[in-house]
């Protein structure tokens, strides 16, 4: 157990770094979109989307945060004469803790946002649209699973960089790009485009924010480990 705490604990060895710079840039993309609500004065015009997006730049970033943990820290934990388990288990336990803060804090700025009617602006910023539950508890977790789900990608990415080196990461890379190509190409000439909006649309926020997060996470973290466990420090 206390392996586990040490691993944990690693992870947060350059706060600026795994916790900083997730809000630096998610900040940074704020207080832009607040810039432009403000000087253009959106919300006077009807028909026009109070939805930014930006958001997504804090999930981004965690994602390429938990990789470079994982290349970084990895051979670092080794070297203390940790075992593969225990990193992982570790790094699961900080992944979690680290989504659910991110979680209540992104609720806090979504309550502030809702009382200030989206910063005396109209903008939506913390929780666009649908994302906005309303429920305080539910809202965290709306925020937290794809949080999570991630973090776990970035640590799939960076364990197949320590598992497969650059090569790993092109391949990676390049059986993305074949598989969505394929995919439009393939709902283009069926002509699917139409039915696969309106699949996506009939979904419930509980299913698009909480259960395909969930599925995925949880995916991902036993990919991760089993990837993990030959992983070259």
């Amino acid at each position: 157990m206390n392996r586990i705490v040490s691993a944990a604990r690693l992870q947060a060895a350059h706060p600026l770094v795994s916790l900083g710079v997730p809000w630096m840039v998610v900040g940074i993309s704020f207080a832009i979109n607040l810039a432009i609500w403000g000087l253009a004065d959106l919300d006077a015009h009807p028909g026009n989307s109070s939805n930014t997006g930006g958001i997504a730049s804090l999930y981004i970033t965690v994602l390429v945060v938990f990789a470079q943990l994982v290349t970084q820290v990895f051979p670092f934990a080794m070297g203390l004469s940790l075992s593969r388990r225990a990193y992982y288990l570790g790094t699961a336990v900080a992944a979690l803790l680290q989504s659910l803060a991110f979680a209540f804090a992104l609720t806090v700025l979504t309550a502030v946002e809702n009382a200030t009617n989206g910063w005396g602006v109209g903008l939506d910023f913390w929780a666009p649209g649908a994302i906005d539950v309303g429920n305080p508890a539910l809202q965290v977790a709306v925020f937290a699973l794809p949080m999570l789900a991630a973090c776990f990608l970035g640590i799939g990415i960076g364990v197949v960089f320590k598992r497969w080196g650059a090569m790993g990461i092109y391949v990676l890379v390049l059986a993305t790009l074949v598989v969505i190509g394929a995919g439009v190409v393939l709902m283009t000439w069926q002509r699917a485009w139409g039915d696969l909006w309106s699949w996506l649309t009939g979904w419930s926020v509980e299913t698009a924010t909480l259960g395909l997060p969930a599925v995925l996470a949880i995916a991902l973290a036993a990919l991760t480990y089993l990837g993990l466990r030959r992983a070259v420090p």
